[in-house]
């Protein structure tokens, strides 16, 4: 188990599979030292916990924990193509979407569930650029959605 899956589970998480996609593209790509993940959405064993708005539907604080799910299955895509999260040398940059009721306008502090949780388990590493998106609707109504880009330690 890498340093990474035994923070997570001083957390009390793990690391799930990867989530099968939903349309044409990969979880994730490898190109040089940078991982590139799909949007990942918060599926757990294979379905969304809950769909709708954020701010109708779908509480702020809800959706918050939404995005760290978000976030573990970003792990596992990049997972999947290095082998190691210990070879994460830096999260370069996250990108949060949010589907959100017109008059909400807590798009940050919801994407902030990613950005805690890669803080929480990578330290430093975990510390990155980001941008945090309302928008109308995301995949099978998913609340959230969350991609990033990683940087890895080379041989």
């Amino acid at each position: 188990m890498s340093k990474v899956e035994e923070k997570l589970a001083e957390l009390g998480l793990t690391l799930p599979p990867v989530a099968a996609p939903v349309a044409a593209y990969v979880p994730a790509v490898l190109s040089g030292d940078l991982v590139f993940t799909s949007g990942q959405l918060p599926v757990v064993e294979g379905k969304l916990p809950t769909t709708g708005k954020v701010g109708a539907e779908v509480s702020a604080e809800e959706a918050k924990e939404l995005a760290q799910i978000c976030a573990l299955n970003a792990l596992a895509a990049v997972k999947s193509v290095i082998g190691d999260l210990d070879r994460i040398e830096r999260i370069v940059k996250v990108v949060g979407f949010v589907a959100a009721a017109p008059d909400f306008i807590g798009v940050p502090a919801v994407v902030n569930g990613a950005s805690e949780l890669l803080g929480k388990v990578l330290g430093a590493a975990g510390v990155h650029a980001r941008s945090a998106v309302g928008v109308a609707v995301l995949p099978l109504d998913s609340p959230v959605e969350v991609e990033l880009q990683a940087r890895i330690k080379t041989a």
